[in-house]
């Protein structure tokens, strides 16, 4: 197989969820067609193609997603209280239980084969953890893993403290990935009311505005975690 070390990078600012989540389908899709012809070319013992891999940022207008293994009952909102506030909701194909996206929140989709990089889903999910985790230091905030948790947390060694200000939730199919993260940097906490965050109902969820008491650049952390992320995966960064 051809190594690709090349990530496609976009910064598609503010986007509905279903065009997004239809956007990021179409690449991952196109990347496991790829891999599934590459397979037959490799048996008729031709060349391979290189796959490509994906970086997407955006935020998203309110909306609540609920994994293929979350509980409906998390959500404590019905269709008509979701209308009046004017959020969507949407059952979708990644791990995890339910979550909020919004304004203020970076969610990032890395749509990445990761037979360029290294087939383990876990260190996968770690090195994204790792880049947030690493961003949040150089604000002043120290961050850190729960065991049996994904996702970043704060104050970790203090259980009635503990709170998520990122979360991960993500496909593998064939080693290509799609879904991702979603990091809180001025998001609105009062919309994770409406929910249980990630099924857990005994942590709290907090924001990089929440814990600095202002306003967070959102273009500079952006820029900030991409280095980061660039750095753990060994990528290198195309536009």
């Amino acid at each position: 197989m051809r190594v690709n070390k090349t990530v496609i990078f976009e910064d598609l600012g503010e986007m509905e969820y279903q065009e997004a989540w239809d956007y990021q389908t179409e690449i991952f899709e196109s990347i496991v067609s790829v891999k599934k012809e590459n397979r037959k070319k490799e048996d008729a013992g031709q060349a391979a193609e290189k796959t490509q891999n994906h970086l997407i940022f955006c935020e998203h207008p309110h909306v609540y997603t609920l994994g293929k293994s979350g509980k409906e009952s998390h959500l404590l909102m019905n269709q008509t209280q979701l209308e009046a506030n004017k959020i969507s909701y949407h059952k979708i194909n990644r791990g995890g239980d339910i979550t909020y996206h919004g304004p203020g929140q970076i969610v990032g989709y890395p749509i990445f084969d990761l037979d360029n990089f290294f087939t383990d889903i876990h260190k996968y999910l770690r090195h994204i953890e790792e880049a947030v985790i690493l961003t949040l230091e150089e604000y002043g905030i120290k961050a850190g893993r729960i065991d049996g948790l994904t996702g970043v947390w704060l104050d970790i060694d203090n259980s009635l403290k503990s709170r998520k200000i990122c979360a991960l939730g993500v496909k593998c199919s064939r080693w290509v990935t799609m879904h991702g993260f979603a990091f809180n940097v001025n998001t609105d906490l009062s919309l994770f009311k409406n929910i249980v965050p990630c099924g857990i109902d005994d942590k709290a969820v907090t924001s990089m505005k929440e814990e600095l008491g202002k306003e967070v650049n959102m273009e500079e952390v952006k820029s900030k975690l991409l280095v980061n992320l660039a750095n753990l995966f060994d990528f290198d960064l195309k536009s």
